[in-house]
């Protein structure tokens, strides 16, 4: 028996896809995505494993036609697929900390990632960004001038003037030098110096206190009364003197104000200060040498009628007793404490006649 041969001009039936059964799921969700896309649905693979998106995307490129009782039969078994799914979970570990970004700690999600094998999940200039100005310091202290100037480069303008305002005025200088060279630095470059500060600081121990040693002792001195102050300073200065150093630098009392604060900021602190409490602080402060500079600090940048009004009150207050008085100039320093932390004034930075690198 002779087989047909189609007439010449006839039109041949379109070839068709391999029967339901002999397809592959991969080609199953290839229908399922042409289907979809086909009805004007907007869809996003971008969070599938790039292998898939590639397998995905090849199966539909070798795909020709389907006959619609497969098709029916496709979407039938993909709707009662996604009937009895009650909860899907990630298939890697990158997906598991995509899900859990934000609720895990630093150091167990660089553990995970590291274990893993995997880079971090984040850009790393956004989990830079995310840190204070105290965390970061230490890497502008530390590493190289032009990884400063990169750094300085990819942060907000405000936590850079930050930075700077903390770092001696020589490297300061340098850094900011060094961000006029950064013009040429490839993105990939920016990348990898993003990606490896990243890893050096989640490499850093977890530590119990949220500040070193140097600030909380200052902190606790700042709260101290000046005759206890000054003893404490004194056996520190005979067990190390380093350490001593760097504590009075970390002290901030009444005696500083003329050293640490911009005179522009007077009329805030004034302003934030009860006027009881301020009057009380200056009377307690104009007697004694070392005080009484800063109070004539405070009453000369203000304004000269309020001046004048205050010297009058101080006059008229006399003498304070000592318990008092240190009560007083305490108070006018929390208030001070108070808006640098709401970032309303900045102190001034001590620093070192030889500061450099």
């Amino acid at each position: 028996m002779q087989p047909d041969i189609p007439l010449p001009g006839a039109t041949l039936p379109p070839p068709s896809a391999p029967p339901t059964r002999r397809l592959s799921r991969r080609q199953k969700a290839a229908i399922v995505v042409r289907l979809l896309r086909a009805e004007g649905v907007t869809i996003s693979l971008a969070d599938l494993p790039d292998d898939l998106q590639v397998g995905l995307t090849e199966a539909m490129s070798a795909m020709r036609y389907i006959d619609r009782k497969t098709l029916q039969t496709v979407v039938t078994e993909f709707v009662s697929e996604l009937d009895c799914i009650g909860l899907a979970f990630p298939r890697d570990v990158t997906g598991a900390l995509h899900v859990l970004d934000g609720t895990l700690s630093d150091s167990a999600a660089a553990h995970l990632r590291n274990q893993a094998g995997i880079g971090t999940a984040r850009d790393p200039w956004d989990r830079i960004a995310d840190l204070d100005a105290a965390r970061l310091l230490p890497i502008l202290q530390e590493e190289s001038t032009e990884i400063g100037a990169v750094m300085l480069s990819k942060l907000k303008v405000s936590k850079s003037a930050e930075l700077l305002g903390m770092l001696p005025g020589e490297r300061a200088r340098r850094i900011t030098y060094a961000v006029s060279q950064t013009g040429a630095i490839a993105p990939a470059t920016v990348q990898r110096i993003g990606e490896a500060l990243v890893a050096q600081l989640d490499a850093q121990a977890p530590t119990a206190f949220a500040s070193g040693p140097v600030e909380r002792v200052g902190a606790i001195l700042n709260s101290s009364a000046a005759a206890t102050r000054d003893r404490v300073l004194e056996g520190l200065q005979a067990e190390d003197q380093d350490f001593a150093d760097e504590v009075r630098k970390a002290i901030f009392t009444f005696v500083n104000i003329p050293d640490r604060i911009d005179p522009r900021d007077v009329p805030k602190i004034t302003r934030d200060v009860d006027a009881a409490v301020l009057t009380c602080a200056l009377a307690a402060a104009l007697p004694k040498p070392e005080e009484a500079k800063a109070a004539e600090f405070i009453l000369a940048n203000m304004s000269q009628r309020m001046a004048t009004q205050l010297r009058d009150e101080v006059e008229g207050l006399g003498k304070v007793k000592e318990k008092d008085g240190e009560s007083a100039m305490g108070g006018v320093i929390a208030a001070i404490r108070d808006l640098e932390e709401k970032g309303e004034i900045r102190l001034i930075v001590e620093e070192a006649e030889n500061a450099g690198d």
